[in-house]
């Protein structure tokens, strides 16, 4: 299996190939917690996501890194607006995160890193960047020196003035030009922070992934892949390799991919035009399983425009896999079938594709033993559960964890002929309203609480 992905920094789709040949390092940008999560943040971490899974089917190790932003001015404000401590706001919305994306079965990243439980390392990273002669100190900040790098811009491929226009930032006394960025500055009393080499203060923003990055893989150590929304091209991943480069001669990272955004009726979401959508409203109203199809509905590097019209005919299609997936058909599900949408999906992560697979699949699966299998396995390695109904549990305090392991404890106790811990096993999932179908090879559940 070749896995292709389209590389931002090269503008062209290469052949994937890690640095080392059965570990693979990648890191996303998460969320800075200070407020519900939205769809915009649901498809930014949907992606990756699918990406995670298409790398595990090949590689022996897989390390995910995705990040949490819990130091950030917008968390001081949401404190300040809510009378609470930032540690409050932050811990309220990292569990709200969570849960959200659990909701959609976004797979645990295997490292999930804080800004605040990093401090030391960002300490470390920044010493290190001045050490080397590419960061200054001026008016109790540090800075970095981006005439330092001579490849700056080579991500964004973003001119000099383009630079300096999209840096968002006013142009500061400290500054020595206005493309340099803060790695560190002064904190006030009613601010977090830390005490450092250059006073009592907190990290600027892209110092922050990178310190993440390199404490776990090492500061001599490349990484493979490095992923988030566009939006964070320029400036945020811009500067991250400027910084990361000038603080070890490893490259920085070798392939990098970046979603479209989410529209709302053709729309950018804003909260000054009403239209930002969260997704504790969604799973409030629609099965978890129609919203990841519908997040996945259009390809990764495309924008996906959000609508009635959109969430619908997700819901329209899941029903008919559904309806499919509970036939009695007799047939052996522990075979590896689902190749097919690792191919599909192996390209550049092209899901709409695999959408239309799943749904030729479905034409086929009620005559076809072979095409039922390949449209439940398929399904499933997507992260679509067509066994049972999402949205019946949504509201309720079912641990699908729990059922699964449940589940293989059971299938593993009939392996081995003890029948009385088999039944006791499916005694204890009846009384929890779950519900079990014994296929060739495989058990699939339900949850029925009438």
């Amino acid at each position: 299996m070749t896995i292709k992905i389209f590389n931002t920094i090269n503008k062209k789709k290469e052949i994937f190939e890690p640095v080392n040949r059965d570990k693979v390092y990648m890191y996303v940008c998460g969320p800075t917690v200070y407020s519900h999560p939205h769809i915009g943040n649901a498809r930014a971490a949907m992606v990756p996501d699918i990406l995670f899974r298409v790398l595990k089917k090949k590689y022996k190790d897989v390390i995910y890194i995705r990040n949490i932003t819990d130091v950030d001015d917008k968390i001081s404000d949401a404190a300040y607006k809510e009378n609470k401590t930032v540690y409050d706001i932050s811990n309220k919305y990292i569990d709200i995160y969570q849960n959200n994306m659990s909701s959609l079965n976004i797979l645990d990243p295997t490292h999930q890193p804080r800004v605040t439980d990093n401090m030391s390392a960002i300490i470390k990273t920044i010493a290190k960047i001045i050490e080397n002669g590419s960061a200054y100190l001026s008016e109790g900040h540090v800075i970095f020196d981006t005439s330092k790098y001579n490849n700056y811009g080579e991500l964004s491929k973003r001119s000099l003035d383009d630079m300096i226009d999209g840096a968002r930032v006013d142009i500061a006394s400290y500054k020595k030009s206005p493309r340099d960025f803060i790695l560190w500055k002064p904190s006030t009393d009613k601010q977090p922070g830390w005490d450092s080499p250059w006073g009592l203060g907190r990290p600027g923003w892209h110092i922050e992934c990178t310190s993440m990055i390199k404490n776990i893989i090492g500061d001599d150590s490349t990484l493979d892949i490095h992923g988030g929304g566009n939006d964070l091209i320029f400036p945020h991943h811009e500067n991250e390799i400027a910084q990361g480069s000038c603080m070890s001669s490893a490259k920085y990272c070798n392939y990098w991919f970046h979603n479209g955004i989410v529209l709302v009726n053709k729309k950018k979401m804003s909260k000054s035009l009403g239209n930002v959508i969260l997704v504790d409203d969604l799973l409030k109203n629609h099965d978890s399983g129609t919203i990841r199809l519908a997040l996945l509905s259009a390809h990764y590097r495309q924008p996906l425009n959000w609508s009635d019209s959109t969430i619908k005919d997700a819901g329209n299609l899941l029903k008919k896999f559904k309806s499919i997936a509970k036939s009695d058909v007799n047939i052996d599900l522990s075979k590896d079938l689902e190749n097919d949408i690792t191919d599909i999906l192996s390209d550049d992560l092209n899901t709409p594709e695999a959408i239309k697979f799943l749904s030729s699949l479905a034409k086929s699966a009620k005559h076809n033993k072979e095409d039922f299998a390949k449209l439940v396995l398929s399904a499933k390695f997507i992260g679509l559960n067509l066994q049972h109904d999402d949205k019946s549990i949504l509201n309720t305090n079912i641990d699908v964890k729990l059922i699964e392991r449940l589940i293989q404890e059971r299938l593993e106790a009939r392996q081995e002929g003890n029948y009385e811990k088999a039944d006791k096993i499916r005694e204890k999932l009846l009384s929890m309203k779950i519900y079990i179908k014994d296929l060739e090879g495989t058990t699939v559940w339900d949850y029925n609480p009438d």
